[in-house]
């Protein structure tokens, strides 16, 4: 009977574990968006601590390819790159000024179209790029100005950003009109 007793819970938490591997089983995973989907709209969240910078930007694949699907001819193959090469150089792209004197000690790219054995599984692809940047001069770190990337992926369109810097947190909408913000 005493191992009777000990199996039941055993059995009833396997249960539970089950249960709930199930339930999170229909939740994003990596790489898949958290909020709605919206084209012509992208996310970036950044934290500004001492010399650190983080940087998460998060967009629908069709603001910045031109489509969402696998890459289906040279020409989508080429987009592709050229997306991920820019996406690669972000103190350019998110206007992070020289004088801070930032570098890039981590970056990573996300999302089903850059990675091949995912391609294709969603109607809506989105890419997530994520950076740390260490600067020598955190002081003249006062703010972005993000007109290179409105320019160099037009379809951008706004840009929610959530913020937290040395006065807080603050939220904000970007636009091609009011591309920049300060820490």
């Amino acid at each position: 009977m005493p191992r009777l007793l000990l199996a039941l819970p055993l059995a009833l938490l396997t249960t539970l574990v089950q249960a709930e591997d199930a339930h999170h089983h229909d939740e994003p995973r990596h790489g898949e968006a958290l909020a709605a989907h919206e084209h012509g709209s992208a996310r970036l969240n950044l934290a500004l601590d001492g010399d650190v910078l983080e940087i998460e930007f998060a967009s629908p694949a069709m603001n910045l390819l031109g489509f969402e699907h696998a890459p289906r001819s040279d020409a989508d193959r080429a987009m592709l790159a050229a997306a991920r090469a820019r996406l690669e150089q972000p103190l350019g792209l998110f206007g992070v000024p020289a004088a801070a004197g930032c570098q890039v000690r981590e970056h990573s790219l996300h999302g089903a179209l850059f990675e091949p054995a995912e391609a294709g599984t969603s109607e809506h692809s989105e890419i997530e790029a994520r950076y740390r940047l260490q600067c020598s001069t955190p002081d003249a770190l006062q703010g972005l100005n993000l007109a290179a990337l409105f320019g160099t992926f037009p379809a951008t369109q706004k840009i929610q950003v959530q913020l937290i810097g040395p006065r807080g947190q603050q939220g904000l909408e970007l636009s091609p009109e009011r591309s920049g913000l300060t820490f």
